[in-house]
């Protein structure tokens, strides 16, 4: 059968495409045989050739690479699955006839120790998970009948739900009816199952909230050991009785049994009475130990279904933003270069530039083209959170470490385990945070806020600033240590005006965008226009020039963006050095105030006066506004008729 290739995401998404016999090439210019329109393609960006059953793919010298299977090549044969990235196009090869499916209230922990008064089984010994041993037990007794009948139950309900704080109520809400417990709760553990990050609990009488204390000690146990453990007196147990949690609680006996999948062991369930009459016992034990062999799978199941979603929000959210850097000038192909080189390594990157020279694009090229690439991107501004959240931001917090923290958080830092965090304005950051950002850095762990155990993190970190961290280092602001430890390698993005000839490229791409965007019709910019925009010297760099575009593209009502479209701030000549700024406004202003009188005072017409300056009728309307001339010029045109300036208004211009 014919190759082909399934376009998986770019702007020929959804679509099929056979690959002819020969050679076949993928770029941005029309005589491609697969054209595909996106600035962060080049002209000529890769090709393809299919011979003697063979495909193979060839770079072309392309300024962002092609990647297979997310790795860098120059050249190499393609095999059924493998995937093409160009750009922010990629591809699906397919060889054969098959298809490819895609891969698809509150707990405490305390620090107490199990005594004596303890029973521990395996889950080999557990009877409710031998069906043999069962039918010898069914004759002696109800009870077994009864268990069992709960255990269906059970196993209908947790394999029906999806959600998985639906599923722990539920789970929870079964267990209570076959067992006499008041207080319970579903402890998940970490992927390296270290420690506990999904806690839920719940009472017997509905409505009822109250903190839950679950022993630290005897939840780890569990965990670690794979083992179902029985506190049936607590009041009688030498150690138990002392800790105040539950002795406050009134605990009197309690169970906690492992949950495990696949010979791993994901978390526990906890249970607890504070009645004498009501205690928890050896049957309870081995009831909830089978309870929770039949709801761990579902329970996992759960939790994956939830993170996916989150992951795939998070994924959403990134892939609609704009995340191309443009230009083929000779300073973006240097960044490219470099780009190129150090995605593939873990070393800490410093990225340096003005504002709105497009860092964090910068930064996210570094992320999808890097081993990390399927792995989460996590930004944070150190300058746009209030200094007070920031560490919760970047750390997390543990419940109670503050007043409001009702519940454990996870900070950035944690989210982005396996993949990229970008630290942001990485100067102003506080010195008691940098301080805790060196020891990331250097161990690669951190303590949540209130916490005491260190947690371990596998990130790579990217940070940008727009100031001189060597100059604020020399000032005492910016630890020189941690300065250090951020310039590995250290890239410096270009400001506009040091790239002008990237300037028409930018301008079209902004045009497309946000004419889609903004729902208007895209249009070409006339020579006028662009020669502005060229020579401007664009304090805001990029972020100003897409500004300025979308000002054009709403405001004008040409066909063409003329120089009038654009903002004033553009139209406005370079002051002379002899004249100071307040001195070149003002005379500015006055100037055209005098130039729109002399017109109208020579004009029959608004169209008129408008033709005679040389601009378009909106751009004279919203002269006229922004200059306060509206009233100076309807005394002036009293015998104005139709068509004239007596009904001038504020509008849109």
């Amino acid at each position: 059968m014919r190759p082909r290739l399934l376009v998986l995401s770019g702007p020929l998404k959804d679509t099929t495409i056979p690959l002819p016999a020969g050679e076949v090439t993928i770029g941005r210019e029309g005589t491609n045989g697969i054209p595909i329109t996106d600035p962060s393609v080049s002209r000529k960006h890769c090709q393809l050739s299919w011979q003697d059953g063979r495909v193979q793919i060839k770079d072309l010298e392309s300024r962002n690479g092609t990647l297979v299977n997310g790795v860098v090549i120059h050249e190499q044969v393609l095999g059924h699955g493998d995937q093409i990235t160009t750009g922010d196009s990629s591809f699906l090869v397919l060889l054969g006839e098959e298809e490819l499916l895609p891969a698809t209230s509150r707990v405490e922990l305390e620090d107490v120790h199990s005594t004596a008064a303890t029973t521990i089984i395996h889950p080999k010994d557990v009877v409710y998970l031998h069906p043999e041993r069962l039918l010898r037990e069914l004759p002696a007794t109800s009870r077994v009948a009864r268990n069992l009948n709960a255990l269906l139950k059970i196993s209908r309900i947790v394999h029906a739900i999806r959600d998985l704080n639906d599923l722990q109520v539920q789970l929870l809400d079964q267990i209570f009816e076959v067992v006499p417990a008041g207080r319970g709760a579903i402890l998940l553990a970490d992927r390296e199952g270290h420690q506990f990050n999904s806690m839920f609990a719940r009472m017997r009488q509905a409505g009822q909230v109250q903190l839950v204390k679950v022993s630290r000690t005897i939840a780890r146990q569990v965990l670690e050991q794979g083992i179902a453990i029985l506190g049936s007196d607590v009041p009688g147990s030498d150690e138990l009785r002392q800790v105040e949690s539950l002795a406050a609680s009134n605990v009197h006996s309690l169970l906690c049994v492992p949950l495990t999948v696949f010979q791993k062991v994901i978390g526990c369930i906890y249970l607890d009475s504070d009645s004498a009459a009501s205690c928890l016992n050896e049957d309870h034990l081995q009831l909830v130990t089978a309870i929770a062999g039949i709801s761990a799978v579902a329970l996992e199941n759960a939790r994956r279904l939830h993170w996916l979603e989150e992951e795939n929000e998070r994924l959403t959210v990134e892939v609609s933003q704009d995340r191309s850097l443009v230009g083929e000038g000779t300073r973006m192909k240097e960044v490219y270069q470099f780009l190129k080189r150090v995605a593939p390594a873990e070393s800490t990157v410093l990225i340096e530039g003005e504002s709105g020279t497009g860092k964090e694009l910068a930064a996210r090229a570094l992320h999808r083209n890097s081993p990390r690439g399927s792995k989460p991107f996590v930004p944070i501004n150190c300058a746009a959170i209030p200094e007070t959240l920031l560490e919760s931001e970047l750390f997390g917090h543990e419940r109670g470490a503050f007043t409001g923290a009702a519940a454990l958080k996870r900070g950035r830092l944690e989210v982005a385990d396996g993949g990229i965090v970008f630290l942001d304005e990485i100067g102003e950051l506080a010195p008691a945070l940098q301080v805790k950002l060196l020891r990331v850095l250097q161990e690669r762990e951190f303590e949540r806020v209130g916490g005491t155990h260190s947690i371990k993190v596998d990130v790579r970190v990217i940070a940008a600033t727009n100031c001189d961290l060597a100059q604020a280092v020399r000032e005492g602001r910016f630890r020189q240590d941690l300065y250090y430890r951020l310039n590995v390698l250290r890239l410096k993005m270009p400001a506009l005006r040091e790239r002008r000839d990237d300037i028409p490229m930018l301008v079209r791409h902004f045009v497309q965008k946000h004419a889609k965007r903004c729902k208007v019709k895209a249009r070409s910019i006339s020579r006028e226009a662009l020669g502005r925009l060229v020579n401007y010297d664009w304090p805001g760099n990029v972020r100003e020039l897409e500004n300025a575009i979308e000002h054009a593209l709403v405001l004008g009502a040409s066909d063409v963006i003329l120089p009038e479209d654009l903002p004033e701030s553009l139209l406005d000549p370079t002051p002379p050095p002899e004249m100071t700024e307040a001195k070149y406004h003002a005379a500015v202003k006055a100037l055209k105030k005098q130039l729109i009188r002399d017109a109208v005072e020579h004009s029959t017409s608004y169209a008129d006066a408008a033709r005679l300056l040389g601009v378009h009728p909106n751009y004279l309307h919203r002269l006229i506004r922004n200059l306060e001339l509206k009233e100076s010029l309807k005394d002036g045109l009293r015998d104005f008729g139709p068509g004239g300036f007596g009904d001038i208004s504020g509008g849109n211009a």
